[in-house]
């Protein structure tokens, strides 16, 4: 009864929990949410000042009193009380409604994406920040599945479909077959380790300090893990010099930040290869046929699709708006009942 009552005013949920980014889905109404998983807070009292969008804008640019912080690392939580706070925050955005007089009662039923290969411990803690933020009823979704469902790929039929999701803090590599993972690996490097690669090689060659975000608009605009088709791209930067202490402006290119980013990229590579080489022969057949699937915001990084295709000699494809993917799936399975229980992770949640 409590359940059907909630229901009146709660809208359900698909949630990506990402490291970098959060974005939440309402059902029948589409992806309402997209913004950065940043929390900031009052150091001693640990009162929330800002979160998502404007609390990003806050990185590295805040007194000593207040600081800006990520509540998630690799995929789980590091900061139980800032997620908790950055999920109740976005429940009760895509419940507002200002010119609505029914009572302010938002219970909603969420599905949540998370890595494949979190532990028992870190997928308790992500239902019970759902649950603390005012989730009804939390359903863990793994992320490849999640991802493969978003990218309208056959995971019912028995047929191996083979899915890569990189995201900030991992990357999930998957076979799906029935309906549920043949086959997956799930490696903590991913587009935060890329962004780190910058840092250490513009300190390291240049003599030059970076922030987080710098390095992150550097890869955005001139990252690429192949050479472009047409030549290669220039960037001007400015961080502090480390001998002299002042500001520094330099120009770099798109092919150093590619040698900067060179190891990171070779391990999801790596990564990829050796859950091919695990794979049951039949499915090979079947990924040699359908290719690989690339989805998450690293499936953005110009020339990575070509350079697993040429290391793998598989067909490469980027899915449909990659960044989105996994929050699609989850909206997908709030529609579809059967599937959603078909493949919720239930172990451990008990």
């Amino acid at each position: 009864m409590l359940n059907y009552f909630f229901g009146l005013f709660s809208h359900d949920i698909g949630v990506d929990l990402g490291t970098a980014n959060t974005l939440v889905l309402v059902k029948g109404k589409g992806i309402m949410i997209r913004e950065p998983s940043v929390v900031a807070q009052h150091k001693k009292t640990k009162q929330v000042l800002a979160i998502g969008t404007e609390a990003k804008k806050m990185v590295g640019r805040t007194p000593a009193t207040i600081v800006a912080i990520r509540p998630l690392r690799h995929g789980v939580i590091s900061d139980f009380e800032a997620t908790e706070a950055m999920l109740k925050s976005f429940i009760k955005k895509v419940h507002e409604n200002p010119g609505s007089t029914l009572p302010k009662i938002a219970r909603p039923r969420v599905v949540i994406g998370i890595p494949s290969g979190v532990t028992e411990v870190e997928r308790r803690a992500v239902a019970d920040a759902a649950k603390s933020a005012g989730a009804r009823e939390v359903f863990l979704i793994e992320e490849p599945m999640a991802a493969a469902i978003g990218a309208g790929l056959p995971i019912d039929e028995a047929t191996g479909t083979f899915i890569v999701d990189i995201g900030g803090g991992t990357t999930e590599i998957a076979v799906i077959s029935l309906g549920g993972i043949v086959i997956n690996k799930s490696i903590r490097v991913a587009g935060d380790e890329m962004d780190e690669d910058i840092i250490a090689y513009l300190r390291m060659r240049y003599g030059v300090l970076i922030g987080e975000r710098t390095s992150e608009d550097i890869k955005l605009t001139i990252g690429s893990a192949s050479p472009y088709l047409k030549g290669e791209k220039e960037m001007v930067i400015r961080g502090r010099d480390l001998e002299t202490g002042l500001p520094k402006t330099l120009k770099i290119t798109s092919s150093e930040i590619r040698e900067a980013i060179s190891t990171t990229v070779s391990q999801i590579v790596n990564a990829i290869a050796e859950t091919i080489e695990e794979t049951p022969p039949e499915m090979v057949s079947d990924v040699v046929e359908k290719g690989i699937t690339l989805a998450g915001g690293g499936a953005l990084l110009p020339g990575l699709a070509r350079l697993i295709a040429q290391e793998t000699k598989l067909p490469v494809y980027v899915a449909d708006d990659p960044l989105t993917a996994v929050v699609r799936g989850c909206g997908k399975l709030l529609e579809d009942e059967a599937t959603l229980n078909a493949v919720k992770i239930t172990r451990g949640l008990s």
